[in-house]
């Protein structure tokens, strides 16, 4: 063999044997039939394919085959989405009528439009682009000259139009009601809708492990009713000093629903607070005239005439003592009051119903206010950085504003000096015994304890059982 001949050889691979070529084809093979399956899967998941159409149905001598389904991805619609189309209610009980303002508005682009202050709707559909003749159409409506001629801040008006062209404009007028201007073949036609509230009864138990706030949150109860029921037993109870771990206490109180939605909470009825073991208990009356105040299952005003505390404060940075060294003076002088540190700017309110006897500056209190009440009592309030609207002479209801906390006078720091005088003489306002408040005239007494009783069984049952929140059937509301 010459050389050449060799160098080809050695050159080039030789061919595949027949052995070689059977185990390629068995593995391109291999390799084929998973695709055919799936082709012919997605021929069959086609509804109008040919390849369906043509196979056997079963029974026919079909062959079953398995193909895992295969996911469709749904189509997007046409239209774009609303920017701001009207909330479907939330239920079966919501309101019909808006039901079906959502299906005649959704065909259409809409627009919701926030009133700030200046705007008018002429400004507005102007701004916006749309159909000011259909703007004066609809305001020689009636209803709609009443409802859309002034607008607050704060508002909200939603819009249905076609490249400018109103279909809608609606508007909520108040909280039970709102405006619809719908265009007809005729014309626009302006419909009152309204949205009627519905008062539900609820409760809720809790034990206080580490604050006020916190037992609320963990039952489900709003920051909002937490101070209501603070504000309640606020004559007997110091919210800041006195809580304790371990005290507890019981709310049966209003939801307010409106188209199937709970919008907020509203009041409480009956509630009890038991603090350091003692049970206070407080029952919501709204006599026939008007007037609505919480009372003790008795029927006395749980309101006294004196706030214990009439200021929002963080801690007692002194307290009443006739032996105690002042703190500027560096020698012993009495303390007669209460020194409530707060931040400056908060809102210091009269402890009781009384008259404006003094405004202005006073010696060492500062800027102060001294108020002349009932039973030959006058309360002080030193320190002021400002006052509030009622000058001398004016009588003020207890809780109104009359000043704002700060440090005038000989003060090291912001904070409320109050004092509490009786017959002229000091006492301590933390700790004298506070006037009670009216309590219920007699000729509502039958009617208060008909209402209270249900209230107070329910109370009952609650404390024994120490229920969670969760909805207990009502038995009318007032």
């Amino acid at each position: 063999m010459d050389s050449s001949n060799s160098r080809i050889k050695h050159d080039y691979k030789p061919l595949l044997s027949s052995h070689r070529i059977k185990k390629v084809e068995w593995f391109v093979a291999g390799l084929a039939l998973p695709f055919l399956v799936l082709m012919l899967g997605l021929a069959l998941h086609e509804p109008n394919s040919e390849a369906r159409k043509q196979l056997p149905a079963s029974g026919e001598n079909a062959t079953s085959i398995a193909i895992p389904a295969i996911p469709t991805i749904p189509e997007l619609p046409g239209d774009p989405l609303p920017i701001a189309a009207p909330l479907r209610p939330a239920d079966n009980n919501a309101n019909p009528e808006l039901e079906a303002l959502y299906q005649k508005q959704s065909d259409h682009e809409q627009l919701e439009i926030v009133i700030r202050r200046g705007d008018s709707l002429d400004v507005l559909f102007k701004k916006h682009g749309l159909n000011r003749s259909d703007l004066a159409r609809i305001m020689r409506l009636p209803e709609a000259k009443n409802t859309l001629r002034i607008l607050k801040p704060g508002d909200i008006i939603t819009l249905a139009h076609d490249a400018g062209d109103i279909h809608s404009l609606n508007r909520r007028v108040s909280e039970t009601l709102s405006i619809s201007v719908n265009r007809e073949d005729e014309g626009f036609k302006a419909t009152m809708l309204a949205h009627p509230i519905e008062y539900r009864t609820n409760h809720a138990h809790a034990a206080i492990e580490s604050s006020l706030f916190e037992a609320g949150q963990t039952v489900g109860i709003s920051n909002r009713m937490i101070m209501d029921l603070a504000g309640i037993f606020a004559w007997d109870v110091d919210f800041v000093l006195d809580i304790r771990v371990g005290d507890e206490f019981t709310l049966i109180y209003e939801e307010i629903w409106q188209d199937g939605l709970h919008i907020r909470d509203g009041e409480i009825l009956a509630a009890e607070f038991i603090n350091r073991g003692k049970s206070y208990r407080a029952l919501r009356y709204k006599d026939p005239g008007g007037n609505t105040n919480y009372f003790t299952p008795e029927g006395r005003n749980v309101r006294k005439a004196f706030l214990r505390a009439p200021v929002d404060f963080s801690r007692i940075s002194s307290n009443f003592n006739l032996r105690r060294r002042h703190p500027v003076l560096n020698r012993i002088r009495a303390h007669k009051g209460v020194d409530y540190a707060a931040r400056s700017g908060t809102p210091v309110k009269a402890a009781g119903d009384g008259k404006v006897i003094f405004r202005g500056r006073k010696g060492g209190y500062g800027n102060a206010v001294l108020l002349q009440h009932g039973g030959n009592i006058t309360t002080l309030y030193g320190h002021l950085s400002r006052f509030g609207k009622y000058g001398h002479g004016t009588r003020v209801r207890q809780g109104q504003v009359i000043g704002y906390v700060g440090r005038t006078g000989l003060a090291t720091g912001d904070h409320l000096h109050y004092e509490y005088r009786l017959n002229g003489v000091h006492r301590n306002p933390r700790t004298v015994k506070l006037p009670q408040a009216a309590p219920i005239r007699q000729e509502y007494k039958e009617e208060f304890f008909g209402r209270s009783g249900p209230l107070l069984a329910r109370l009952d049952l609650l404390r024994r059982t120490q229920l969670a929140v969760g909805p207990i059937p009502s038995e009318g509301e007032e």
